[in-house]
C-alpha cells in the first residue's frame, strides 16, 4: 500500500523517516518547496542539500535507509484543483503543509473522498505535554491545538514528537504490525 505525503518538511520528512523505518515499503511524497538552511534544525537534510527540491533529497536520503524504497515525488504546489489528483490514489494521506488555508483545502478534499487523513495542528513551542490526538471522521489531527509558529519558535523534539504520534496512527491505519 502506497502511503501519501503531503508536504516534506518538518512533519512530512520526518513522519517518511519514521515509516521507511518501520517497514513501510511504498511513498508518495509531494512539495514545491526547496531545502533551507533554516529547516536543518527539525528536517530530515543535510548542509549539502540546501538549495535542492525538498522531494528530491528526501528521496535519496530514505534510499540510504531502504535502497529499494518505492518512492514517487511530486514536485508541485497543492491546491485545490490538483489535490485529489495527486493524492487520490492513496488511502492514507499524512499532512504536513505550512498554510492554514491549504491545510484545510486538503482536509476538505480527501475527507470528502474517503480518504484516511493524519493531520498536525500546534507543533511550535517546546512543551510537548499538551500533544494529543482528535479523530474528526477520518481524519485524526495531532498537536497541542493552541501554539503557532507566529509566536513560537518550532523545536526538532516538538515536531519529532507530533511526527511519531501521526506515524503510529499511519502505521495503525495501515495495518502494519511491525512487518520488515
Amino acid at each position: 500500500m502506497r502511503i501519501a505525503i503531503a508536504g516534506a518538511g518538518g512533519i512530512g520528512s520526518n513522519v517518511a523517516v519514521n515509516l521507511v523505518r518501520s517497514g513501510v515499503a511504498s511513498l508518495k511524497i509531494v512539495d514545491f518547496d526547496r531545502v533551507e538552511a533554516g529547516n536543518l534544525n527539525r528536517q530530515f537534510y543535510f548542509h549539502d542539500q540546501i538549495g535542492r527540491l525538498k522531494v528530491e533529497a528526501l528521496a535519496l536520503n530514505l534510499r540510504r535507509i531502504r535502497p529499494d524504497l518505492d518512492i514517487e515525488t511530486v514536485a508541485v504546489r497543492l491546491d485545490g484543483a490538483n489535490c485529489l489528483a495527486l493524492l487520490g490514489d492513496c488511502r492514507l494521506v499524512v499532512e504536513g503543509l505550512d498554510q492554514a488555508g491549504a491545510k484545510k483545502m486538503l482536509l476538505e478534499a480527501l475527507t470528502a473522498s474517503g480518504r484516511t487523513v493524519v493531520s498536525a495542528c500546534g507543533i511550535a513551542g517546546s512543551d510537548l505535554d499538551g500533544i494529543r490526538v482528535r479523530r474528526l471522521g477520518s481524519c485524526h489531527i495531532v498537536g497541542d491545538f493552541r501554539s503557532d509558529c507566529v509566536r513560537l519558535p518550532l523545536f526538532a523534539h516538538k515536531v519529532a514528537a507530533v511526527a511519531c504520534r501521526m506515524t503510529e496512527i499511519i502505521l495503525r491505519e495501515g495495518g502494519y504490525h511491525g512487518q520488515q
